[in-house]
This record gives C-alpha cells, structure tokens and sequence, in this order.
C-alpha cells in the first residue's frame, strides 16, 4: 500500500484504491473475483491487502470514514457551485406536454 498524496491508499504498482478492495470484499467478492475486477491487480497483492485490513479492522475503518466524509464534503462544493434545478423536471416536462398537445403522462403515471 502507498498513500497517493491525495489521502487516498493504493495498492503499490497500481491506481486501484484500499476502499475498492475492502468494499468488494465486504460485498461478498472472492479475492479472485477482484482480481478479475481490476487487471492491475494481482492475487498475491489482493491477498496481502485483505490480510491486512482483517488485522487492522479498526484503523482501516476509522480511514474509510474519512474517505466518506472527505467525499461528501466534496459533493456539497460541487453542488454549492451548481445552479438550483429542482424545478428543472417539471419546466421539461411540461415543455413535452406543450410540443405534444399534452398526449404525454408523466413518468412514472
């Protein structure tokens, strides 16, 4: 493992993160099931990984927290910076409406 210098940790000799491993296996993904995931990957590295996590539990759990919420952060900027679209699905709608002569329901009517 390598840390990325972005906070991220990465299997050495690829770009494929610890979280990706750790949430495969935890979904229930065989380590050769990952390996076949990711082509950079290799076996005895998913291995080593697993082995890893499993004997540090708590500190990789404390990381992947701070991933979460380093991720969330990142998706409230972004919205921040976006403009207000909540009507945005009604104006096409009835935009469709309007070009159809209202022959259209909603989705999901």
């Amino acid at each position: 493992m390598f840390d990325d210098g972005q906070g991220g940790l990465r299997v050495a000799g690829t770009r494929v993160l610890l979280e990706r491993i750790v949430h495969a296996f935890e979904d229930g993904a065989t380590p050769e099931g990952i390996v076949q995931s990711y082509d950079t990957l290799h076996l005895g590295d998913v291995y080593a990984v697993l082995t890893w996590y499993l004997r540090h539990k708590a500190q990789v759990e404390a990381y992947l927290l701070k991933r979460a919420e380093q991720a969330e952060g990142v998706r409230r900027t972004i919205e921040a910076k976006q403009p207000d679209r909540s009507e945005l699905r009604a104006r096409l709608i009835a935009r469709q409406r309007r070009k159809d002569g209202g022959n259209h329901a909603a989705p999901g009517q």
